[in-house]
């Protein structure tokens, strides 16, 4: 027997996500100076990323075993992928800065090249500017989400969004 497992996986990531978006997109360094902010962004960034894979394989399934409307799901699925490659491209750059500064320090191509990803991906307004889309994404992945199972009635602004696409219910 296959089970929708897509729910169980979903809400966890979002969490830490939204959680490492809202650290991203604030001052909060400024306000609160003595905390390690880059180590609790990593972490949030690591396991909402490997988590965002996990809902990504089950919301596959998912898809599968509820057959809903297939015009709302490709939408969902496309705010997923876009959500998960946003974050993604941050966590590549966090990943290059860890490898810059513990494991690549003779200088070659691959140093050259893990240094520029740094610099693109770590950069404080860029990265701050590709939370605050990443957030978007995701805040409407999870209410397209919202209105493959409840349709129009848990969100108020569900119908909006699905009018804005085009989508009926």
């Amino acid at each position: 027997m296959n089970y929708n497992i897509h729910p169980i996986f979903v809400h966890f990531p979002i969490a830490m996500l939204v959680v490492y978006s809202i650290i991203k997109i604030l001052p909060l360094q400024k306000w609160f100076p003595n905390v390690a902010w880059r180590d609790i962004e990593r972490a949030l960034l690591l396991i909402g990323v490997l988590g965002a894979f996990a809902a990504l394989a089950t919301g596959d399934t998912a898809e599968h075993l509820t057959h809903p409307n297939r015009q709302l799901v490709n939408l969902h699925s496309t705010f997923a992928g876009i959500s998960t490659g946003l974050y993604g491209a941050l966590l590549l750059g966090e990943i290059a800065a860890i490898a810059n500064a513990r494991y690549l320090r003779s200088s070659n191509m691959l140093r050259s090249f893990s240094v520029q990803i740094e610099r693109l991906l770590c950069h404080r307004v860029f990265s701050a500017v590709i939370a605050f889309v990443a957030l978007l994404s995701i805040t409407l992945t999870g209410l397209l989400g919202g209105a493959i199972v409840y349709k129009t009635t848990a969100d108020p602004l569900a119908g909006i969004v699905l009018k804005m696409f085009g989508i009926t219910l």
